[in-house]
């Protein structure tokens, strides 16, 4: 990643503890390279370890290329004479550490709020970012749809990005004289370090369920990743956690940060409650104010609880926040919904969790009025957590009147295999209305062209996603075009 600031050596391995320097800390760093491939002459080059390759492998390249100095946990057999080596105990600790002192610490000359949990991340940051802009402060957002500065879209790999390149657009956002940066901290970035040495204002915890035991391998692990974050939090920072999850006060046992609380059922700082919930919006009370928002459903209570939450800790006033947060959207493939010319309504949904499609469920049963069926479509994702899978088409049973279990990420695994998977979870007597097609393009044309008038087709698992992921190549796949495309023909049929 290339920037156009150089600085030397020393001056951003100030923090850093418990290295050994191997040569001259007197030499220019032009920028901060993970990958070998990439280095130019001034770089300085970081060895990972990596789930699939380990950094260290390419130190003869990265040196061979130009490199500057290296940081790495080992040295190579033959170091070169000119290179400077920073041995270090952990690598990717090291990089956050020096990635935010390359780029001059900006997360601390921002009021940056981390979002954490297992669902509703993208939600709460997405509505923090278009509150905020509303109230009139320039914002960056850090989220699994996409990375932005005020209207600059910037697209988004990873839900949070390495070390340099957070550090990187930080510096970017703070450039283009953003006050507040939003962002979602996953349980990957706190394991792999990719948030250490950034300096947060506020930490949001949403919930947490079974998710990402592919990386974690325990739900313990998962656990206290999500708790590393509530850790590092300063003591000028406020913690606001959803006690309503029985883990929430898990969370906070060991955080310097000022502890507040936002509840649907118990007495919290920040308390609601939901009047009426409907296709068209929702009736709640927050502490005693009675608010109309355009979000629906019971997990958006709690995503809008949290985010008034937060702008009140961060000195925002709670009428403005309230009259703000009434005309929010949804954003994209979070709930979102489309409906046919003959009344059919479609939801596509990011859901791809047990706990949160079971979620989106809940909510559409609420919002029925009558006999309208629901089809619900769902997959589940390769080379992830596969204990998922049963619990996922089980979830999908239970509420739905119709089910057509077809193929989501299938990444390197078989998508027949992962669809064997989830059909183990069918009770016996849901077979009946339980169908497999793996073309998830076929499926949703399936539900679209056999759904009646005021049916509700809910189409869970990818949301925002215009791909799947089959062996390693993207393929152009939106479930929103392909709803759109089955109800246009409904409409010419």
């Amino acid at each position: 990643m290339e920037t156009n600031q150089e600085k030397n050596l020393s001056s951003i391995l100030g923090d850093l503890k418990d290295a050994t320097i191997h040569g001259s800390g007197d030499v220019i760093i032009k920028n901060i390279i993970l990958d070998s491939r990439k280095v130019l002459p001034g770089s300085l080059f970081v060895a990972l370890r990596g789930t699939q390759t380990d950094g260290h492998q390419y130190i003869t390249t990265a040196t061979g290329l130009g490199a500057s100095a290296i940081l790495c946990e080992e040295l190579p057999e033959n170091p070169v004479g000119e290179v400077t080596y920073i041995q270090v105990a952990d690598s990717a600790e090291a990089m956050g550490q020096i990635a935010a002192a390359f780029y001059g610490y900006p997360s601390g000359k921002l009021t940056l709020v981390g979002v954490t949990g297992t669902n509703g991340k993208t939600s709460v940051a997405t509505f923090l970012f278009q509150l905020f802009r509303k109230l009139g402060y320039r914002c960056g957002l850090l989220s699994t749809v996409q990375n932005q500065i005020e209207d600059e879209i910037i697209p988004s790999t990873h839900t949070t990005p390495d070390s340099v390149a957070l550090n990187q657009l930080l510096s970017k956002m703070l450039a283009s004289n953003c006050s507040h940066v939003f962002m979602e901290v996953s349980s990957h970035s706190v394991a792999q370090h990719r948030i250490t040495g950034l300096q947060f204002a506020g930490g949001i915890f949403t919930n947490i369920t079974h998710d990402h035991l592919d990386f974690h391998k325990t739900f313990d692990n998962y656990i206290k990743a999500k708790k590393g974050f509530f850790d590092q939090l300063p003591k000028t920072a406020f913690a606001l956690v959803n006690v309503d999850d029985r883990r929430g006060s898990v969370m906070v046992q060991n955080t310097k940060a000022k502890i507040e609380t936002y509840s649907l059922q118990t007495l919290a700082t920040f308390k609601g409650k939901i009047i009426s919930d409907t296709l068209a919006g929702m009736h709640m009370e927050i502490n005693q104010q009675e608010v109309w928002f355009r979000v629906i459903g019971r997990f958006n209570a709690y995503n809008l609880l949290s985010v008034y939450g937060a702008a009140v800790l961060l000195g925002e006033k709670p009428a403005e926040v309230l009259t703000e947060l009434s005309n929010l959207k949804s954003p994209p493939g979070r709930f979102e919904q489309f409906h046919s010319k003959d009344h059919i309504v479609g939801i596509v949904d990011y859901a791809h969790t047990p706990d949160a499609l079971e979620n989106v469920l809940e909510t559409i049963t609420h919002l029925r009025n009558g006999n309208e069926r629901v089809i619900t479509i769902v997959g589940c994702g390769g080379n992830r957590d596969a204990e998922k899978r049963p619990k996922m088409a089980a979830i999908a049973c239970r509420y739905s009147n119709q089910v057509i279990l077809t193929s989501d990420n299938p990444r390197f695994e078989d998508p027949l295999n992962i669809l064997e998977q989830m059909r183990k979870g069918v009770p016996p007597l849901d077979y009946k209305k339980t169908t497999v097609i793996p073309d998830r393009r076929e499926a949703i044309l399936k539900a679209g062209l056999e759904a009646n008038p005021e049916d509700i087709i809910l189409i869970a698992g990818k949301g925002h996603e215009n791909y799947q992921d089959i062996q390693g190549v993207k393929h152009h796949f939106d479930d929103k075009e392909v709803l759109l495309e089955v109800f246009e023909k409904r409409y010419s049929n």
